[in-house]
């Protein structure tokens, strides 16, 4: 079925990301279902909505008029009984397959069977969350970025037996909302949670080493590499525990491989509760009069920090590539729309040489004699042909 404004659109889950995909439908004019079966969420939900929209009226980027028409395109329901009128679906629940599976099946004989259905999961198997519905060629994978009404990113991920024109359908909605959506292979990750894991696994294991400290390390990727946010002030902002756990499906969905390592320094912070701003102190001390540590300045060392972690992004994002998770444009637009990094990685790999690229890496391989630091055969392949990838 095509999709448009007349569209009914349902949420499963108002949580912060439910609430954000439900203010970004009834924003482009949809009436929306937002489901939660327990009755405190759904007025956390409502209340959260108002104010944030209430915040858009005093900033003056929407009457009180426009705010109050949004909301009341949103009915808060703790039933599926409405979902037979929808167009589409959303899910935003827990990160668990089985509770995804169960939620599926039990909405899909509430549907018609037209109604497409998608999940937000940012790294579980869409064949698999399929396999519980009769009809899994309407069923997709539709990723959302926190906080989904800011964020431009959206991937799209279609299963083994996604039909292409629901894969169409559903591309063109999201675009007409004004997103920026990519289109990923279902793997581990998809584009962004698997390509940014060196971003946290590298500063890590760098940690570890004793080379430099957690402030350091955000200090040189944003003072010399220009990222917006450090990998530590980014773990501490994502909560450690979500962090890990992405970090640990990842690495078991890849069958162990050594790239993906989870770091004991962050299952320690998860196993004391300390699990970054929500917690009150992560990498980082958020609580009231606490004082961090200064970074230490030396140019030298932060050079020394940013090439490291920045081969190791742009080893994974060529590996994207090369396993056709998606095209090098996307890859590029993925990183830098989904978690703002400064430069797509595969042009900043051309703006750096493949070359200088390539030694890096081998020299750490040669260093710890690990297959976390392979260099991808098509960054090997491309430096023998003296080719780029653009």
């Amino acid at each position: 079925m095509s999709l448009n404004q007349s569209t009914i659109v349902g949420v499963i889950g108002a949580g912060t990301m439910g609430s954000g995909i439900a203010q970004i439908a009834a924003t482009h004019k949809h009436q929306v279902y937002l489901f939660d079966p327990f009755p405190e969420q759904l007025k956390k939900s409502e209340e959260g909505l108002t104010g944030i929209l209430q915040r858009q009226v005093q900033k003056e980027r929407m009457t009180q008029n426009e705010g109050d028409e949004i909301l009341s395109r949103i009915h808060f329901v703790n039933h599926i009984n409405d979902f037979s009128k929808c167009g589409i679906v959303f899910e935003a629940i827990i990160e668990d397959l089985q509770t995804k599976k169960d939620q599926f099946s039990r909405v899909e004989a509430m549907v018609s069977k037209d109604t497409l259905l998608a999940t937000n999961t940012s790294s579980l198997s869409i064949a698999s969350i399929s396999s519980a519905l009769k009809r899994p060629n309407r069923f997709l994978g539709i990723h959302f970025f926190n906080p989904a009404p800011l964020m431009k990113l959206v991937e799209m991920i279609p299963g083994i037996l996604t039909d292409d024109q629901i894969l169409n359908n559903a591309r063109s909605l999201i675009d007409s909302w004004g997103k920026t959506t990519v289109l990923a292979k279902d793997t581990p990750g998809f584009i962004v949670n698997r390509v940014a894991r060196p971003f946290y696994g590298e500063a890590l294991r760098i940690i570890e080493e004793g080379i430099a400290d957690h402030a350091t390390i955000d200090w040189a990727m944003k003072e010399l590499g220009g990222f917006k946010m450090g990998p530590f002030e980014l773990m501490d902002l994502i909560g450690h525990d979500v962090n890990y756990a992405v970090t640990e499906s990842v690495f078991k969905e890849f069958y162990f491989d050594p790239r993906f390592k989870p770091s004991f320094t962050q299952k320690r912070l998860v196993e004391a509760g300390m699990l970054g701003k929500k917690s009150g102190i992560g990498f980082y001390d958020y609580r009231e009069n606490a004082k961090n540590r200064a970074p230490d300045r030396d140019h030298d060392l932060g050079m020394v920090i940013l090439n490291r972690i920045l081969v190791m992004l742009i080893n994974e994002a060529a590996d994207a590539l090369f396993m056709n998770i998606a095209t090098a444009k996307d890859i590029d637009l993925a990183m830098t729309s989904g978690v703002n990094y400064p430069k797509g990685l595969l042009l900043w790999a051309d703006e750096i040489g493949l070359q200088k690229v390539l030694t890096q890496l081998e020299n750490l391989q040669k260093l710890y004699g690990e297959d976390r630091y392979r260099p991808n055969p098509l960054l090997i392949k491309k430096v023998k042909e003296k080719s780029t990838f653009y």
